[in-house]
């Protein structure tokens, strides 16, 4: 009984939360807003079906209500598919003859008193062009992210995929009970509960609302590699991370290009801003300098400013964040009497 109730909580947490992240998605100015509304579209539908799982376990549910839950399998294909077209091609847009994808699910909703849910051969045929229908947008959807994968950013990249995978196990779940496999009713919800927790893990940890940040720049993946090593090799060769002035601007001058496209090239090719670049490399330099033994009596303020450091505290505080040891500490450490 513990053990149901647990689930039970667990279970409505995490449609709770879908419902959450489809509101947030759906109302967000900033950014691209039609990435947002996809994939709240996505989520919606998720959590419609996953929802009728779960109250279906607990309590009775009647035929209407069984299927206005299998109806949300409809809305989450489509949109999965086009959110990785926006996501991925920067001119593409979502125009009214793409709303023909999701008729199927307000056919579906209007058919709700007349589809039958009694355990009949048609009934099964119904739930199976369901699941078949979710098998045609993965497909689709997976040959979006084949084509552009070259194209588009690691980031990007690795976030579509992953969201593949997680509603393509969903859909392996939900194809074992239509041939009524061996797995327990509850372990869908279960593991979409999970899923969406990744989710949200993912949305605010890693900010990946703003994915589609420069869906309007010009430069593609390859372009955006080129840029990188560019910026490598003059942060390499001039050092210019020693100059305790250094910025974005003053970086995309040197390299004759807009400072976007630097911010760009830095997050998509190294997952960091452009200070926790420059720290890094001036992270790089004071541990040099630390094991230098011609260092080993200066003092922890000549060591930050040589390392690009505008004082003292934010060189501590950087350098314990990257090393987990306080400069004096890192020196004692490399450097045993």
């Amino acid at each position: 009984m513990l053990t149901n109730n647990f689930i039970l909580v667990l279970a409505s947490l995490g449609l709770a939360q879908g419902l959450f992240l489809s509101f947030y998605l759906s109302t967000l100015r900033k950014g691209n807003k039609a990435p947002n509304v996809l994939l709240a579209l996505f989520l919606l539908g998720l959590t419609i079906r996953v929802g009728k799982s779960v109250l279906n376990y607990y309590m009775p549910l009647d035929a209407w209500q069984r299927n206005i839950g299998i109806s949300g399998i409809l809305l989450v294909g489509p949109s999965l598919w086009f959110y990785g077209m926006v996501l991925f091609e920067k001119n593409k847009s979502f125009s009214l003859r793409n709303y023909i994808h999701y008729i199927p699910f307000v056919l579906f909703l209007f058919l709700i008193p007349v589809i039958p849910r009694d355990g009949k051969f048609i009934a099964l045929w119904d739930y199976g062009l369901v699941v078949f229908h979710l098998l045609t947008y993965l497909i689709l959807s997976c040959s979006v992210l084949y084509k552009n994968r070259l194209k588009i950013s690691k980031n990007v990249l690795h976030w579509y995929r992953n969201i593949l995978i997680g509603i393509i196990l969903i859909w392996f779940y939900y194809v074992s009970n239509l041939f009524s496999l061996s797995l327990d009713y509850i372990t869908g919800p279960i593991f979409y509960t999970f899923l969406i927790y990744a989710f949200t893990y993912l949305f605010l940890n890693r900010h990946k609302f703003y994915l589609e940040k420069y869906s309007n720049s010009s430069l593609d993946k390859n372009s955006s590699r080129d840029l990188f090593e560019k910026i490598k090799e003059l942060f390499d060769s001039e050092h210019i991370f020693l100059d305790e002035t250094i910025t974005l601007n003053s970086v995309s001058e040197k390299l004759n290009v807009k400072a976007r496209e630097v911010s760009q090239a830095i997050n998509e090719n190294k997952q960091q801003n452009f200070n926790e670049f420059v720290n890094h490399y001036r992270t790089e330099k004071a541990k040099t300098l630390l094991k230098d033994s011609k260092y080993i009596n200066e003092k922890i303020a000549t060591i930050a400013y040589e390392s690009g450091f505008g004082n003292v505290t934010s060189f501590n505080t950087v350098f314990k964040k990257k090393t987990g040891l306080t400069p004096s500490l890192y020196r004692n450490k490399v450097n045993p009497l």
